[in-house]
Formats: C-alpha cells, sequence, structure tokens
C-alpha cells in the first residue's frame, strides 16, 4: 500500500487544531475508515467533519475499554494528542503526565499488538531539542543533543514519548515514526476550545492565533522582550501534508523534522499580522517569560526533504491571510469557546 486509499486509520487527537486538519486532508485519499479519538479537553467537537467514514469517541485514548475497542486491522496510527500548551503544563504538571505522557505509553503498548500496523507516526517537539540561545539560532538537525534540563513538563513529556516509541520499535518492532512539529498556525485553531486548564492560556494559545484575534480587534500585540525570541512557522496543511508523508515514506525508528526551515522573529509575526489586518494600535512591548528559555529557534527541513520528499509551500504571509480569512468567519464560534471561561478570565466577554 503507497497511498491511504480504502485504508484503516486512527487518529488520536483527531479533533484537534492539527488533528483535524489531518482527517480532512487524510479522507481526500479515499479512505475506508477513520476511528478519532479525542477527549476534548483542548479541542472543540465542531472541527470533526461530518463523514460517514469517521467514528468519533470522544474519550480519553488511556480508557482501557477505548484501547481494546481499537479495530485490529489499523493500516496507520496517528498520535496528535497532548496536554496543550507549555503553560498549562507549568500549571498543572500531573495533569500534563496524564494526557501527555500516560497517553503515549498505554498508546504504544496496545498498538504493539496490532500486526496489520504499517506505520505509526508520533507527533514530537522541535522546541524540545532546541537550542536555549538568544544570541542567534542555527537550523535545529533531527541528531541535536538533548538536554537533560527543560522548561516545561510538556516538552519532558514529548520527549518521553519519543522514547516510549523508541523502546516499542526497537522491543516489539512497532513501525514507529517521529514527525517533529515546528510552531503550526492554520485555520482551525479555535482561541478557548475545551476546558479550564489551569491558565489564561487555554484561552490565549499560541502566538499566531492570539494576535491575529486581537489584530481583529483593534487591541496591542503583547510581545515579550523585544520580539527578539524566533520560530519556524509552519502552515496546517503543510503539517498534514508532512504528517501523511512520514506515514508512507517514513523509515521506522527514525525522525524527521517538518519545517519551514525559515526563521521569524515574534516582532516580525506581529508586525505581519498588523499589517494584513489593517490594525494602527501599537505592538504593546512585555517583559520576558521568566520560564522560556528557548529564545530562538528554526528547524532544518533537509532530511524530510530528501527521504519523503516533503516540502512547506504556503509562504508565511499567504498563510497568515487564510488564517485571518478563517478567523474573520468563525469569530462567533470563536468567541463563544472564550466566553465559557468567563469566570477565570473575565475580559472575554467583552467579545461576541
Amino acid at each position: 500500500m503507497n497511498s491511504f486509499n480504502g485504508s484503516t486509520i486512527l487518529v488520536v487527537g483527531g479533533a484537534g487544531f492539527v488533528g483535524s486538519n489531518l482527517v480532512k486532508k487524510l479522507l481526500e485519499e479515499g479512505p475506508a475508515r477513520i476511528v478519532v479519538v479525542d477527549n476534548l479537553l483542548s479541542a472543540d467537537v465542531s472541527n470533526v467533519p461530518d463523514d460517514g467514514r469517521i467514528e468519533f469517541i470522544a474519550r480519553s485514548i488511556t480508557d482501557d475499554d477505548v484501547l481494546a475497542a481499537l479495530p485490529e486491522n489499523l493500516d496507520y496510527a496517528f498520535h496528535l494528542a497532548c496536554y496543550h500548551g507549555n503553560q498549562s503544563s507549568i500549571a498543572d504538571p500531573i495533569a500534563d503526565h496524564d494526557n501527555n505522557t500516560l497517553t503515549s505509553l498505554k498508546l504504544f503498548d496496545r498498538l504493539k499488538d496490532i500486526r496489520s500496523l504499517r506505520k505509526v507516526v508520533y507527533a514530537a517537539a522541535g522546541c524540545a531539542v532546541a537550542e536555549k540561545t538568544f544570541d542567534g539560532a542555527s537550523a535545529t538537525k533531527e541528531d541535536a543533543p538533548v538536554s537533560l534540563f527543560h522548561d516545561s513538563p510538556y516538552s519532558i513529556s514529548k520527549l518521553v514519548g519519543e522514547m516510549y516509541g523508541n523502546y516499542y520499535f526497537a522491543r516489539y518492532k512497532l513501525p514507529f515514526v517521529k514527525a517533529r512539529f515546528q510552531n503550526v498556525y492554520g485555520p482551525g485553531e479555535i482561541l478557548g476550545a475545551g476546558h479550564w486548564r489551569g491558565t489564561v492560556h487555554t484561552v490565549w494559545r499560541n502566538v499566531t492565533p492570539t494576535f491575529i484575534w486581537k489584530a481583529l480587534h483593534g487591541e496591542a500585540l503583547p510581545v515579550e522582550n523585544g520580539g527578539i525570541a524566533s520560530r519556524d512557522f509552519i502552515y496546517v496543511e503543510d503539517m498534514a501534508k508532512g504528517l501523511m508523508a512520514c506515514a508512507l515514506s517514513g523509515e521506522t525508528g527514525e525522525i524527521y523534522n517538518l519545517a519551514s526551515g525559515v526563521e521569524t522573529t515574534v516582532l516580525e509575526l506581529a508586525t505581519r499580522v498588523n499589517s494584513i489586518v489593517g490594525n494602527k494600535t501599537p505592538i504593546a512591548l512585555k517583559p520576558a517569560r521568566d520560564w522560556d528559555r528557548s529564545g530562538q529557534r528554526f528547524g532544518d527541513p533537509a532530511k524530510a526533504r530528501e527521504k519523503l520528499g516533503f516540502t512547506a509551500t504556503v509562504a508565511h504571509e499567504d498563510g497568515l491571510k487564510r488564517t485571518i480569512d478563517w478567523t474573520r468567519q468563525n469569530q462567533v464560534r470563536i468567541a463563544s469557546c472564550m466566553r465559557n471561561h468567563l469566570a477565570y478570565v473575565p475580559d472575554v466577554g467583552k467579545y461576541s
């Protein structure tokens, strides 16, 4: 099989931002069945496509009966579930363990017994291996050294997931491939989706949707540490294609950066968003985040290009325009999710 046509696929975290975009792309490939498992902790059910080929299970993949009921004829599995975000993991490390580390261990332990599997693709984190620097970044390669000191439980959990996958690959021949994410952005990331997770970042998530929402409402974009931090922004449809390439062409036991390879500072991002939206409110400069030492980083896409034939094709400005258009069209839905957290973030009550 060199395509997803007629296949049975598991997507854990498939109601989330990246997972739902992946499911939509997979549906275009003619699969027989897609099983989506998502406990909706940081996702919204509206992201799940209405398609008869999808079986949606709104529970955690750590539930033993959910694991037991997984199809025995799975061809592919994508593990994208996590306890969303560094800040949430700092606020509640135990919840991060339950929803980020334990999910990986229990899922891989179950999948080792499904002999039909062709590939298990795990969403790894580029931030967990990037050099901690504010003195100028070099492109992070797949074989970058890994520190034992980390900024957040989230980063630790994502690395532990890699290690568990490597163990099951080496011990049980689980066909495990690691896809190391950079900073994904694009349509489908709903501010406030899911349940309260102990921090305002339940609402104010990744930097791109936060900046877009505030710019659309004429607000100042909060830029920390002079905006010198840099990231590798990759459009979500490119990420979905990269994940699919990992499943079809990735070598078991290997890891691939899914990256644009372009370094963009947070100040550049803020300036670009304001320019596209037409927001005239000056940027609000804030102090550096006291927990974040990762500073400047971007990924090296050479291995994925050479081994998978994958290249991110959506330029950052074009991707931002598409994301801004989607946000405008979905403001009512986003505002509704944000207002679910009024008790904790009163300011979101102003959005309608």
